[in-house]
């Protein structure tokens, strides 16, 4: 018999009945005779009504008090899923991230994980109990303060705690039976994946798939975690995502597409009529460093003003686009550019597959199914295994089907959606 860390998103624990559904789970594991760490995230919508409290009493609240006031949501279901297990009799105790020994760095709002001591943790484990963790959180190394990390990153505590515990593996509990092929809210016929590779999922994760967060993978595949996404609503096999190599010669491996993924939490800032002489692009996006802002796809043209200037686009995320122009708008002078121009009424819709390195004609195939849904196209970015297009934000839906259509990733059957929005 092994350890198991077990993580349950916000639509598996929504309501109270949920909660019992998911005691009744971990006290299976539990009677195979295997240690149980359970990672919680907050009941349903909770952290994002937190945050609409907030926004009502605050129009712009201090990042460190948001921090204090948006871990309870973990720590609350936290409690009540210890106070579950005791009632079917199964010994239990909740902690927070930093009770559990979750180290950050001092960044509110987005902090990423230093170390990991997880002490009274083991100890629970060494009394018979099952531990529960809340996620998403920590405390930091240098100034002892709440933390959190990033929205999602309950899958990262649930990785790391798996690593600094030897856990066997870590599975990960949503409302669909593993990773597909798209999103199949978008694509009922998206199909599912079985085995898919660290850099697979890393790729269709930093492209905006939901289904796991893009640091619990990079967390994994550093830390050699063998991950297990399966639903918390049925004893489907779901998916593991596991080394590269490991996969070889199976299916998966010889597929030129994993999957479509998408995101419409982007917008795109262009910086029009910029000097087109040395120093000005780096002068422009340390701004955004300094302002702790991570950039995404860049375009540079000729701009329309002069042939002595430039306009830069770039993409970052929707929810720090006011503090990007805000960044930008402090170099203006500096640089010398002309105007900014921001637009949130975007998204990106990307192709994921380790096949597309010995494969011709990919970038030919998406092009022509986004053209043939009537999709503009306004940026484009690639890598090895991606291409990544920005469209209009009506458009993403369509452009999705038509791009999982057109590399044969349609399956006969609908896949099913249990409940929330995958998290």
């Amino acid at each position: 018999m092994g350890r198991i860390v077990q993580k349950y998103g916000g639509s598996s624990v929504a309501d109270a009945e949920s909660i019992k559904r998911v005691a009744r789970r971990i006290a299976r594991t539990r009677g195979e005779g295997h240690d149980v760490i359970v990672v919680i995230s907050a009941m349903g919508d909770t952290t994002d009504d937190l945050m609409d409290l907030a926004l009502q009493v605050s129009p712009a609240p201090r990042s460190r008090e948001l921090d204090m006031l948006i871990t309870t949501g973990e720590r609350q279901s936290a409690a009540l899923l210890a106070m579950a297990l005791w009632d079917i009799g199964v010994d239990a105790v909740s902690y927070t991230g930093s009770q559990a020994g979750v180290l950050t760095t001092p960044v509110h709002g987005n902090a990423r994980i230093i170390d990991i001591t997880p002490g009274r943790v083991e100890q629970a484990l060494v009394n018979g109990k099952v531990a529960i963790v809340a996620g998403f959180q920590g405390v930091a190394q240098t100034t002892k303060d709440v933390t959190t990390l990033g929205r999602g990153a309950s899958d990262t505590t649930a990785v790391a705690l798996a690593a600094a515990l030897g856990a066997d593996h870590c599975e990960i509990y949503s409302d669909v039976d593993g990773v597909y092929t798209a999103d199949p809210r978008i694509v009922p016929s998206a199909r599912h994946i079985s085995r898919i590779g660290y850099e697979d999922m890393m790729e269709m994760a930093a492209s905006g798939a939901k289904i796991l967060h893009l640091r619990c993978v990079e967390y994994a595949r550093r830390e050699n975690v063998a991950v297990h996404v399966r639903s918390s609503f049925t004893d489907k096999p779901g998916t593991w995502v596991v080394p590269q190599e490991e996969i070889e010669g199976s299916d998966m491996e010889e597929a030129i597409i994993t999957g479509i993924a998408h995101d419409r939490d982007e917008a795109k800032i262009t910086v029009v009529g910029v000097p087109d002489r040395p120093g000005n692009a780096a002068a422009l996006f340390q701004a955004v460093a300094d302002a702790d802002i991570n950039i995404d796809m860049v375009v540079q043209n000729v701009s329309g003003l002069s042939l002595e200037r430039t306009d830069i686009s770039f993409t970052l995320p929707a929810n720090e686009g006011r503090k990007g122009m805000d960044a930008l708008e402090r170099v203006k002078d500096q640089v010398g550019f002309e105007a900014l121009r921001y637009d949130d009424q975007i998204g990106k819709v990307s192709v994921v597959g380790v096949g597309m390195r010995s494969h011709p004609g990919v970038t030919a195939t998406f092009f022509q199914a986004l053209a043939g849904a009537d999709v503009n196209i306004q940026m484009i970015s690639t890598s090895e295994i991606r291409i990544s297009v920005i469209v209009s934000a009506d458009d993403v839906n369509r452009a999705v089907q038509s791009a999982h259509t057109a590399f044969g990733l349609d399956a006969d059957r609908v896949a099913t959606v249990y409940a929330g929005t995958g998290r």
